[in-house]
């Protein structure tokens, strides 16, 4: 019931404009007629003022009676009049004036909508780039290692040692990270870690991998693959933690108080660049067979 009201009212409106128009095109229509009749009986006038009653009988330009310029010129305008009667106020009138301000506010509200949508998108950039920044801020690049009192790690690509609590502590420190590692650390794994990513750095070329571990030519190239990991870890072996010390922040070291024979060994902590945050000793028990200490390093200045 009630749209119906609306819709006649819509059409009331529009007919009222048709009529409207129509009234405007009359009453131009009319002066037009009006000019024209004016024009006619003027030029008679004109006509009759110079040669009957001789009215500026000796003004006659370039040997022309004055009246003759007199009524082109009237022409003009009447012609200039009729123009726009019929040309501009039909295709130019309000009607084209309405068409081009919709245009003109169409083509602004275009400009503006482009400028709103390169505003969301330099923010968007702004706040991808921030938490790009953040994330990289807060990612923390750790060693983790076990070592004798002599630094050593390892002989012949094994662990000398057996420490059930250790490996505990590897697996819930590393678990959902990425795990940086040499060509021959992998390899002394009897399958990849599951819930790690494997980044192993060889210089093979086609060196065959199990599908998901990713292999890299050198620890910069492997630091960047993971630079979305909040906390990425090194474990080893020996040249890699040589390069990594100075490009990690944090060291999760796991000291066993005996020295052994080995051939692979870890580099020594520098006191000076590196600070002992955290410190837990462990008794050698039935299923550890060295007193062994976790110990946590942080760097004193990150960008040494």
């Amino acid at each position: 019931m009630f749209s119906k009201k609306k819709e006649i009212s819509q059409i009331d409106k529009q007919q009222l404009e048709l009529i409207q128009n129509a009234q405007r095109r009359i009453k131009q229509k009319k002066r037009l007629y009006i000019h024209f009749v004016i024009f006619l009986i003027g030029s008679v006038f004109l006509i009759l003022a110079n040669l009957v009653f001789g009215i500026g009988k000796d003004v006659t330009p370039f040997g022309i009676n004055w009246f003759v310029y007199a009524i082109f010129i009237w022409l003009f305008l009447l012609l200039y009049h009729t123009f726009n009667v019929f040309i501009t106020h039909k295709f130019m009138g309000k009607d084209w004036e309405q068409k081009q301000l919709d245009k003109l506010i169409s083509k602004q509200q275009e400009r503006i909508d482009q400028l709103k949508e390169k505003a969301h998108n330099t923010q968007a950039e702004e706040m991808e780039s921030e938490n790009t920044s953040e994330v990289k801020k807060k990612a923390e690049l750790t060693i983790i290692v076990a070592a004798g009192e002599n630094n050593a790690i390892g002989k012949d690509n094994t662990l000398i040692w057996h420490l059930s609590d250790d490996l505990k502590r590897f697996k819930t420190l590393t678990y959902g990270h990425h795990i940086i590692m040499g060509r021959k650390t992998f390899e002394s794994f009897q399958k990849p870690l599951p819930n790690r990513t494997h980044v192993v750095i060889t210089r093979q070329n086609n060196y065959q991998v199990p599908k998901d571990v990713i292999i890299v030519n050198s620890l910069e190239e492997a630091i960047k693959i993971t630079q979305n990991d909040t906390q990425p870890f090194i474990i080893g072996g020996g040249e890699i933690y040589k390069q990594a010390i100075v490009l990690a922040n944090k060291i999760e070291l796991t000291r066993v108080h005996e020295t052994f024979e080995a051939d692979t060994f870890f580099p020594k902590i520098d006191t000076a660049i590196w600070k002992e945050t955290n410190k837990s000793f462990h008794h050698k028990d039935d299923n550890h067979d060295h007193d062994f200490s976790f110990v946590t390093y942080l760097k004193n200045n990150p960008s040494i």
